[in-house]
């Protein structure tokens, strides 16, 4: 059964334009999910599915640069974008993951690829963020789901907000509530006790998540380029709060 993981990535953000290609460390952010994102083991793909756009033109060049597969499709409408990527790249399993996570942590990703294959094969598994007390901090996981629930989801929801955001269609992280947990069942792995931290959010959003992340970057880069989220807890905990003081 092929694990396609599609990093959904876009230049057109309404709260931070062009946020995609920000540097941190001198890096453009896309690149450090590139690099990350390769030493996942448990992926057998990985693609990323960007609008089709001129605006996107840069963020494409970038891609192409680092040699990664491109599916191009609809800027809005991204649950079409990720069924036809999914459907062009053969995916029986999609692990979806937003660019806009610069520090995703291959271990963890693997872990929710292995515990939704074993454990929720046919619902939707999450470790992206805290999930029924999973403990995971914000921004270092994934999500799953397989192709027959993507394939009903874009098929079937007109709902402009559910084909903006696929999650919707499976479950409200706002609410944290299931959409329909009798058909699709949603789960996620325990995070291991030293990493329980879903009080650290670590995904862009705004100018200051921006900015939070450069100084970030500026501490931990220099010293380890693929630096994880136990240096990350360290320096939360020991350096930036020092700094703050």
């Amino acid at each position: 059964m092929r694990t396609v993981l599609i990093v959904q990535a876009r230049m057109g953000s309404s709260r931070l334009p062009g946020k995609t290609l920000l540097p941190l460390g001198g890096v453009p952010l896309i690149v450090h999910v590139i690099r990350r994102l390769q030493m996942c083991k448990r992926a057998d793909d990985i693609v990323y599915a960007v609008p089709e756009s001129q605006e996107n033109c840069d963020l494409i060049k970038t891609l192409e640069k680092h040699d990664v597969k491109i599916f191009m499709g609809s800027e809005e409408d991204v649950l079409g974008r990720y069924y036809c990527a999914a459907l062009m790249h053969g995916a029986d399993y999609i692990c979806r993951f937003p660019a806009d996570n610069p520090v995703p942590e291959p271990c963890v990703i693997d872990q929710l690829i292995d515990f939704h294959k074993k454990r929720n094969p046919d619902g939707f598994s999450s470790n992206i963020a805290e999930l029924f007390g999973s403990g995971f901090p914000d921004g270092i996981g994934a999500e799953m789901f397989n192709m027959s629930l993507l394939k009903k989801a874009a098929l079937g929801t007109s709902c402009p907000k559910k084909r903006e955001h696929p999650h919707l269609n499976f479950y409200d992280y706002s609410s944290g509530k299931p959409i329909n947990e009798p058909l699709v069942p949603v789960r996620a792995p325990r995070c291991p006790s030293w990493m329980r931290r879903p009080d650290i959010c670590l995904d862009i959003n705004t100018l200051d998540d921006y900015s939070f992340m450069a100084e970030l970057f500026e501490a931990l880069y220099p010293r380890n380029p693929l630096f994880g989220i136990k240096e990350i807890i360290y320096w939360w905990d020991n350096i930036r709060l020092k700094r703050r003081v």
